[in-house]
């Protein structure tokens, strides 16, 4: 787990140093930097050393030909696998790293070589026989890869700061990507939120050359997008799919607890993270497994819909028998806010990123380099309320336009200051839309004429009949793919990706922490599309089939316990310790001065949600 950087193109060598400086929290243990003046290309690299800690895990990294030179962030964890293979076919080590194993894997197989990788990275080679940079990043999106077009010439790096150390780089408003930001929390790949930087897709690679893009293409998809896999392959018998599905996690987990440092673990006592804290546990040979998790002030959680964590840990800790350890937030982790903006480079309008910010600090204050998340869960199995209310969907769908038009205008009149009304509201309120933008309208936190109307006149016009992202994507599912799965992909493609994913990234390396989600793992994600939707949602309750594969393996009440977020009581943050902040930050002369922002829109919007009226 480290930071990259580097261009391709006629820019100054010390740039190489600058970007390595803005990254530096991602890789205390070392650093380098190379520049090749007559091929215009630089790499630099900071590195948290987890496998080899020698120097021969040195990065950039040649190999014994200097053929080619890498920049790697990330772990593959089948290298062992595939080291095996290219010794037989006479290939050399120098070290015993991962990264020196991709090296060598691309120059016997080239750009093909990343479809073998199980793992999580973001990378970029230089083939000095082509004279070729490949930049590249893994099918589920783990690692973050951004890039700057510039008439100098391409620049890329792990975080968006480190782009900004060339003047090159428009600082320059994305008007789509704003109101992305206000529609969904979050902005989807490949935009960001400046006009000038790109975020590298999931399973995407780019080969450039001279600093232009010469070849584009996706080495990895996710299963929906082959469509439905053959019924021969469908797992429809419930034992067979229950044993298919532990033994998938446990497979999962067994295979990223590979490191040179000791390997912790999140544990919310929710049943993903309690789910790979449990077979990371089999695998300590004796060791003790460290676990770390949250308390958070729970006076405001049933305002939030919330269930207290820690009592669940804590029984998970018990059972497993592993050392859980806690860091107590109540109001004033908003005092960290400021810190978390830094480090996401992106807004995302979830604080939740705190939370991962303070296990990660805590994991490192214990010795700990290396923590095991349970993320990927509920969207691979069908974990999130989103997920129930579209199974409900086939109770009302078939009505005509006119009376699911009146549905989902009486949706918006329903009390937003319930957690009832806010949820049956959120459910219906688009059930006058076709199916798929249906779909895509689960995932919006505010409409997108509502967002238009927040914007400031300029910037309106500016994203006035743009095609809606998530709607866009679906276009690559194929036909007959069910309602369920077109979902979990979008949950794939984007909110894992571009959200969960992201801040995980972001606040963990912050910390020094490399974070590894092994429910993510390749394999697993291809045997979770062979898994019947009734397997997944079944009725009202979610996670079936996950659920079903812990029992024996976890206390009940855990497996079977209330959804809860991974979240912190924002709505009672803002009418207490942040409304100042928020005041002010929102004030008239403020939004003015910025220009984004139509500022008597945003004082309606503020009202509204103080009276109870929206959330």
């Amino acid at each position: 787990m480290c930071g990259i950087a580097g261009f391709c193109g006629s820019f100054e060598p010390s740039l190489l140093d600058a970007m390595n400086a803005v990254q530096a929290h991602r890789g205390p243990d070392d650093a380098g930097v190379w520049h090749d003046a007559a091929n215009g290309v630089g790499l630099a690299h900071r590195r948290l050393s987890i496998i080899d800690l020698s120097p021969a895990g040195h990065q950039p990294m040649w190999d014994a030909g200097r053929r080619a030179l890498i920049c790697f962030n990330g772990e593959v964890f089948n290298y062992r696998e595939l080291r095996a293979e290219l010794e037989r076919d006479g290939f050399a080590f120098v070290g015993h790293s991962d990264t020196e194993v991709v090296l060598n894997l691309y120059l016997r197989d080239g750009a093909t070589a990343l479809s073998r990788l199980n793992g999580m990275f973001g990378l970029a080679i230089w083939d000095t026989r082509e004279r070729t940079l490949l930049l590249a990043r893994d099918g589920m999106g783990v690692k973050p890869l951004y890039l700057a077009q510039t008439p100098r010439g391409m620049l890329f790096a792990s975080e968006l700061k480190a782009l900004l150390c060339a003047p090159e780089v428009s600082r320059d408003i994305d008007p789509l990507a704003l109101r992305h930001h206000l529609t969904y929390l979050w902005c989807p790949a490949p935009r960001s939120l400046l006009a000038g930087v790109r975020k590298l897709e999931p399973g995407q690679m780019l080969m450039l050359r001279d600093g232009r893009v010469v070849r584009d293409e996706r080495f990895f998809r996710l299963p929906q997008e082959s469509g439905r896999p053959a019924a021969t392959t469908m797992l429809h018998d419930a034992d067979m799919a229950v044993t298919a599905v532990r033994e998938g996690v446990r497979t999962a987990v067994t295979r990223q607890m590979v490191a040179d440092v000791e390997v912790g673990a999140f544990l919310s006592g929710g049943l993903d993270s309690s789910a790979v804290a449990a077979f990371a546990r089999e695998r300590m040979a004796g060791r003790r497994l460290q676990c770390f998790s949250i308390d958070l002030d729970a006076r405001d959680a049933a305002d939030e819909g919330m269930t207290a964590d820690l009592p669940y840990a804590r029984k998970v800790a018990r059972h497993l028998d592993v050392d859980l350890h806690v860091v107590r937030a109540g109001p004033e982790l908003a005092d960290e806010l400021a810190t978390m903006l830094y480090h996401l480079d992106e807004p995302q309008a979830d604080p939740a990123p705190l939370n991962v910010l303070m296990i990660a600090r805590l994991a490192r204050e214990h010795g700990i380099k290396v923590l095991l998340s349970g993320a990927g869960g509920d969207d691979l199995f069908s974990g999130y309320r989103r997920h129930a209310a579209l199974s409900h969907e086939r109770y009302w769908a078939w009505w005509p336009q006119r009376l699911r038009r009146w549905i989902a205008a009486g949706a918006g009149r329903l009390p937003a200051s319930s957690v009832f009304g806010r949820r049956v509201g959120k459910a219906l309120r688009h059930a006058d839309r076709d199916a798929d933008a249906r779909l895509a309208g689960y995932f919006e936190w505010l409409e997108p004429d509502a967002a238009d109307a927040l914007l400031a006149p300029g910037l309106r016009s500016a994203v006035a009949g743009n095609a809606d992202p998530l709607l866009t994507s679906l276009r690559m599912v194929a036909d007959g793919v069910p309602p369920l799965e077109r979902m979990l992909y979008l949950e794939c493609r984007h909110f894992l990706a571009d959200h969960n994913l992201n801040y995980t990234d972001k606040m963990s390396m912050a910390a020094g922490v490399e974070v590894r989600v092994p429910l993510l793992d390749p394999d697993l994600v291809a045997l979770a599309a062979r898994i019947p939707v009734h397997f997944k949602q079944h009725g009202h309750e979610g996670k079936w089939i996950f659920k079903r594969a812990m029992e024996g393996l976890l206390p009940r009440d855990v497996i079977h316990r209330p959804k809860t977020g991974f979240g912190v009581p924002l709505r009672a943050w803002l009418r207490g310790p942040l409304r100042e902040l928020m005041q002010d930050t929102l004030s008239a002369a403020s939004l003015r001065d910025r220009g984004w922002f139509d500022p008597k829109a945003v004082h309606a919007l503020m009202e509204r949600n103080h009276a109870g009226q929206i959330d």
